[in-house]
């Protein structure tokens, strides 16, 4: 296993050379008890049932807690075996509590880490699995809380002077606040409903706390001076804590699988709909005509709609709207940065067409802007979906680093939209995400993140980058072995944009991380792609613990026989493939078609 870390993506890319019966009768006294006390109407009795059938999942769960507390510490003595410990007079002296938390610890990635910082938390020798797991998050929301004051106007601040260092410390403020309100939801998520039953949402929230960490260090790996070393080290521990979270989350979804508690949870009655999903509505998202006329908000550069800027329509969208808000832009080109803040809940965008409807930006890397800060169109709030928009960055590949969209909303759905720029022009950078029918043109690393994210029926269009670079198409991000990212792509057309060199080199992507996740499946590959396939991130191979694979795709790009000799690059089954469709990958499929738009959940 490599421990190479893989740091900033590299702004150019130089050519190398690479290689019951009872069940009734129970009903049946149920009824006659009803009968005995009048008439029940049928409404009545059905909540009365699905009351007691929760109950009895309630108690359920709570034995199988039981049960999984007890095999931890049965694992845990277990593993000491007779000999004893002489430190402690052997297995009985052993605190129970202490034993529960150093099992659980044990499957975390930092397990000194772990152990260290919740054995002095615990109050009670009864700890379940999901208590402990609740510990940990609030020992990592504390920690991150006392880091972010590190990034404060009162904190390292007054001792840096280059504007570069100055955004990227603005940039790592608005990240390790983000990364404080996930880890918030997740554990005011695992206190209002069972821990299992949000286990999908605490993976995510989790893994993408984690990646805003990483995407602020990231920005300090091309800076010079002693800054890069501070952020690293006021950001290690709470990393750390982070991914015990996330390892702990990750243990505990997978034995509740195997007791098949998830399944059972599923089931339950008190789930709730959004409040503006309703059969009506789906069928307007379903017709954008429709959508138009019913549109709360219009924008337009003539002066037709009320505003004349998107961003001075986002101001009037009420804050954590949990009715959908659907603004119109007109066509037209729209010079401007625009910020979808994480308090814009639940937005639909919808244009006038690609090629009709754009926004345009030309921040960039060279001229003095972070990456994450580069985006034309950034979308922090959960829920937004984009419908018939182009998204453009002007800057040119001379200024590297030029994103046209970054998304870190949860949940965001982009349709037949068309992002254009050269290097990163898509940042996938975290949580869940879903494109389909959209136009992705660039040239370095131009679809890049750390999300989860599926490409269903787009057109990737690698273009002609400058002279003595590679054309790269994917950068996956994933640093932590159990966060729930990568890129699927899948029936998606690689083709080039306009007229390529003959001498060009494109690749599918390079590992940018060590736990880099990509598979391309039924896609049709053209002759664009290079024969070995993959190109390296650094010197000649990539790390064992990447994750890459091509399945049933066609095209004259398509063939293997030549690809890289890589352990990372696998062969996988239809079962394997499965996983990294839209309703296993992205965790249900519920909340796209909630939008109306068209998708294939599965192979």
């Amino acid at each position: 296993m490599s421990s190479t870390t893989f740091g900033h993506r590299e702004t150019a890319l130089p050519l190398t050379n690479t290689s019951n019966g009872s069940g009734s009768h129970k009903k049946e006294k149920l009824s006659n008890m009803f009968r005995a006390y009048g008439k029940v109407n049928e409404a009545d009795q059905a909540r009365l049932l699905a009351r007691r059938k929760t109950r009895r999942r309630i108690a359920i769960i709570g034995l199988s807690f039981i049960v999984l507390a007890a095999i931890v510490v049965a694992a845990v003595f277990g593993s000491r075996g007779s000999g004893g410990d002489s430190k402690n007079g052997g297995n009985g002296g052993v605190q129970p509590i202490s034993s529960s938390i150093k099992a659980v610890c044990d499957v975390t990635l930092y397990k000194d880490t772990c152990y260290d910082s919740l054995a002095p938390m615990a109050n009670s020798s009864q700890l379940q699995p999901e208590d402990i797991f609740k510990l940990s998050m609030k020992v990592a929301i504390a920690e991150l809380s006392k880091a972010s004051q590190y990034f404060s106007k009162n904190g390292i601040f007054k001792d840096v002077a280059d504007k570069m260092s100055i955004a990227a410390l603005e940039n790592c403020g608005e990240l390790l606040s983000l990364a404080i309100d996930h880890l918030n939801s997740s554990l005011s998520s695992s206190g209002e409903v069972s821990v299992i039953q949000a286990v999908d949402d605490l993976r995510t929230w989790l893994s993408s706390a984690s990646t805003y960490q990483q995407t602020c260090i990231d920005a300090f790996e091309e800076l010079k001076g002693d800054t890069k070393a501070s952020v690293h080290d006021h950001l290690k521990y709470s990393s750390e804590l982070t991914s015990n979270s996330l390892a702990i989350i990750t243990w505990i979804s997978k034995v509740a699988s195997v007791l098949n508690l998830r399944r059972l949870m599923s089931s339950s009655p008190n789930h709730e709909e959004p409040e503006w999903f309703h059969v009506k509505d789906r069928k307007l998202l379903q017709s954008s005509d429709l959508l138009k006329k019913k549109a709360d908000i219009i924008v337009a550069k003539d002066g037709s709609g009320k505003y004349k800027t998107i961003s001075a329509a986002l101001k009037a969208v009420p804050d954590k709207s949990k009715k959908r808000i659907v603004i119109y832009v007109k066509k037209g080109v729209y010079s401007e940065n625009v910020s979808v803040e994480k308090k814009k809940w639940n937005v639909t965008m919808i244009g006038d067409g690609m090629e009709s409807t754009v926004v345009s930006g030309s921040l960039n890397y060279v001229d003095g802007t972070p990456t994450f800060s580069t985006a034309t169109f950034a979308v922090f709030g959960k829920g937004f979906v984009a419908r018939d928009i182009g998204f453009v960055n002007t800057a040119g590949p001379q200024k590297h680093q030029a994103v046209a969209l970054m998304s870190t909303a949860d949940q965001s759905v982009f349709y037949r939209c068309r992002f254009e720029a050269f290097q990163d022009t898509l940042y996938a950078h975290s949580n869940r995400q879903f494109y389909r029918e959209c136009n992705i043109i660039g040239t370095v690393d131009f679809i890049f993140g750390n999300s989860a994210v599926v490409f269903q029926n787009c057109n990737i269009l690698p273009r002609q980058p400058l002279p003595n670079q590679q054309n790269t198409i994917t950068a996956q991000g994933k640093v932590d072995p159990n966060q729930n990212t990568g890129i699927a792509i899948q029936n998606c057309t690689i083709l080039p944009y306009g007229k390529l060199d003959t001498s060009l080199r494109t690749y599918l992507g390079r590992p940018w991380k060590n736990y880099s996740t990509t598979i391309l499946m039924h896609s049709s590959l053209g002759s664009v792609i290079h024969p070995t396939g993959w190109l390296p991130w650094s010197g000649t191979t990539a790390p064992d613990t990447i994750f890459y694979s091509e399945y049933k795709n066609t095209g004259p790009g398509s063939s293997t026989k030549d690809r890289v000799k890589w352990k990372g690059l696998r062969s996988i089954t239809d079962k394997e493939a499965k996983k990294f469709t839209v309703k296993e990958f992205l965790h249900g499929d519920k909340w796209i078609s909630d939008t109306g738009v068209s998708y294939k959940s599965s192979l």
